[in-house]
């Protein structure tokens, strides 16, 4: 596992951990999940990628996963943004989605969602969890950027827990689920907050630090 700054089970190569111990947790979630793992290379963007029907998936650019395989597992790596996993029990499919700021406000959910309509999901099927991320009483943003936020997202618009303006994401990331139609009994929002709780890497508690990952897998 890694040590330092990114002591734990850190699964990025991008932050200056030793690739070796990188590839090795990456190894032991492989094996945690009993499936390859596939990432994606992120760039908080609205783009997702849906797995070819068979073979060894390519390392693409993107910042969701969907599919409907059940020999790999779908990883979405965080540090405070949120990873975004979707099921659908009845057509099979699945999606991790990363809804950083930029994702989220630029479509990402409503895109991963379209997609797995394209595989035969109903949203009305779906269920949805999102995971540990930084929490609206503590992802202080300037006001300007709050207020746009709020414009795209409403409920998106926070307060932290000392009085300056800030965004929460998990909030509006339930607001846009909604809208797609996701059955908001089937959502799990109620996880720890990254920078409040020292399990998690948080990029708000410390710049170079690792990353956790939201993964998901067909039973």
């Amino acid at each position: 596992m890694s040590t330092g700054e990114h002591s734990g089970l850190n699964l990025a190569r991008h932050v200056g951990d030793d690739v070796r111990s990188v590839d090795r947790n990456r190894d032991l979630l492989a094996a945690e999940v009993a499936a390859p793992v596939v990432f994606v290379d992120q760039i908080h963007s609205s783009d997702v990628h849906v797995l070819p029907p068979a073979g060894t998936p390519p390392l693409v650019a993107a910042d969701a996963l969907v599919t409907d395989r059940r020999d790999v597992a779908l990883a979405i790596m965080v540090a405070d943004c949120l990873p975004v996993l979707l099921s659908d029990p009845v057509s099979g499919t699945i999606a991790a989605a990363h809804a950083g700021r930029a994702g989220l406000l630029g479509g990402v959910l409503e895109r991963t969602v379209e997609e797995m309509t394209r595989l035969g999901t109903r949203p009305a099927d779906l269920t949805a969890s999102i995971g540990p991320s930084i929490c609206g009483a503590c992802y202080e943003v300037p006001a300007p950027m709050r207020e746009e936020a709020a414009q795209r997202v409403p409920a998106a618009r926070a307060m932290t827990s000392w009085g300056t303006p800030a965004l929460d994401l998990r909030a509006g990331a339930a607001e846009i689920l909604a809208a797609a139609g996701v059955p908001r009994s089937a959502l799990d929002a109620d996880h720890p907050c990254t920078l409040e709780d020292e399990r998690f890497y948080s990029y708000r508690r410390s710049a170079r630090t690792g990353r956790f990952a939201g993964v998901i897998r067909r039973a």
